[in-house]
């Protein structure tokens, strides 16, 4: 069961973690083309297709939809967001974390989901019911903020997965290493369980 955890635990990382803060890496976005042993081809949201050599040992996570009362104060967050002209930020998506990737990419930081979009990874300190939603404190080392989650944007969490759910078809995430040659590597993918995109 650690085995597990940790595996959970290194996906979120992976996936929530600026790309910014990993040398030589490419974010991929999308579905399952094909897949041939290791040879994964993905058809990217720009209708691009990426192919990736996966590492023998690759591990799966799956993205799995939760319900808003899923968002509670003390949970650890990843939110994909809009800055608002107020200040605030108005969600795009809500990941929340296993209590075993607690601390996970902690912090605030531009994100790739949209253009100007930013990803606050933090811990809900207070959860308000508004007519709109929920508005949540999300504290992290170096600050807070607040963020307004409407009612039809996406929750989520990681759960583990298995290789079984890498199909043609099935909608995916990870980040790609860019070997010297240009070519890409994975060791992590995460997966939408059920047909789920993952949002993040």
């Amino acid at each position: 069961m650690r085995a597990i955890h940790l595996i959970v635990v290194a996906l979120a990382l992976a996936v929530a973690a600026p790309v910014s803060a990993q040398p030589s890496t490419q974010r991929i976005r999308g579905d399952v083309a094909s897949i041939e042993g290791a040879k994964l081809q993905v058809r990217t949201r720009t209708n691009q297709l990426v192919n990736v050599d996966l590492a023998d040992n690759y591990a799966v996570s799956a993205v799995v939809r939760l319900t808003p009362d899923a968002i509670r104060q003390g949970s650890f967050v990843g939110a994909a967001s809009m800055p608002q002209p107020d200040g605030t930020l108005r969600a795009l998506e809500v990941l929340v974390f296993p209590e075993s990737g607690r601390g996970s990419g902690e912090g605030h930081y531009p994100w790739d989901l949209r253009p100007g979009s930013m990803m606050t990874n933090a811990t809900v300190a207070e959860v308000v019911g508004i007519d709109d939603g929920r508005r949540l404190t999300l504290k992290y080392k170096d600050g807070q903020q607040t963020l307004l989650v409407p009612p039809d944007v996406p929750i989520v969490t990681f759960e583990p997965g298995t290789r079984e759910m890498v199909v043609p078809g099935a909608h995916v995430m990870f980040n790609a290493t860019i070997r010297p040659d240009g070519s890409l590597g994975a060791s992590r993918i995460a997966v939408g369980k059920d047909g789920l995109v993952p949002p993040m």
